[in-house]
């Protein structure tokens, strides 16, 4: 008898402890990067390839890795039960990559080394964020993104310049956060796209 109540006491320890642990919140994987950033720029089809090589893209801390920022005002936040399937900062990469592949008519991205006249290309994304106005407002996906065309040779700047843009989700809800994102990752590679090839078919000219 004294045997089976310690059984039981047992098992009750066992059960209760069991109800302790709590499961982890479910987390859903999302991506960007898959819209499509045609980039036509109008160039004559006799334009000379410009070869670009791109350095690697830098990122602000605070949007690196995995999570989704969220900033309101001076606050910020992650968005609770999101994540990037990759880094954000290795879905931009890719999906500029893709754009240069697309859309550039002089601009020819060097994985290689450098042509004697070729230039270098840095992307400096200095803001990647859900902002929202207002708590529970419906955010806008914003990508701020300073540029800089640079020859090695001499370290001598062809040009730089800054490019901002934001999508509204519409609603604030994640999925509709992503799809901001999306778009205003597509709309940011066109015109960094565009930049560049221009920026380096006059730097050909010069």
């Amino acid at each position: 008898m004294i045997r089976s109540t310690l059984m039981i006491a047992g098992a009750s320890v066992a059960l209760s402890g069991c109800a302790l642990l709590s499961s982890p919140d479910p987390v859903q994987l999302y991506r960007f990067g898959g819209a499509s950033a045609y980039a036509g720029t109008g160039a004559t089809s006799a334009c000379p390839d410009v070869h670009v090589s791109m350095r690697r893209v830098d990122f602000p801390e605070a949007a690196r890795g995995d999570r989704i920022l969220a900033v309101t005002g001076t606050e910020a936040a992650y968005i609770k039960g999101a994540r990037w399937v990759s880094p954000a900062e290795t879905l931009f990469e890719e999906a500029l990559r893709n754009a240069f592949l697309d859309g550039g008519t002089c601009t020819v991205l060097s994985s290689g080394p450098l042509t004697r006249d070729g230039l270098l290309l840095s992307v400096d994304v200095r803001r990647f964020e859900a902002s929202y106005v207002a708590p529970g407002a419906v955010p806008d996906a914003t990508i701020v993104v300073l540029l800089r065309l640079v020859r090695p040779g001499d370290r001598s700047i062809v040009a730089e310049d800054r490019i901002t843009v934001s999508e509204s989700a519409g609603v604030n809800r994640q999925s509709a956060i992503v799809a901001a994102f999306d778009r205003a990752t597509a709309e940011t590679s066109r015109q960094i796209v565009l930049w560049t090839d221009q920026q380096g078919f006059q730097a050909m000219r010069d």
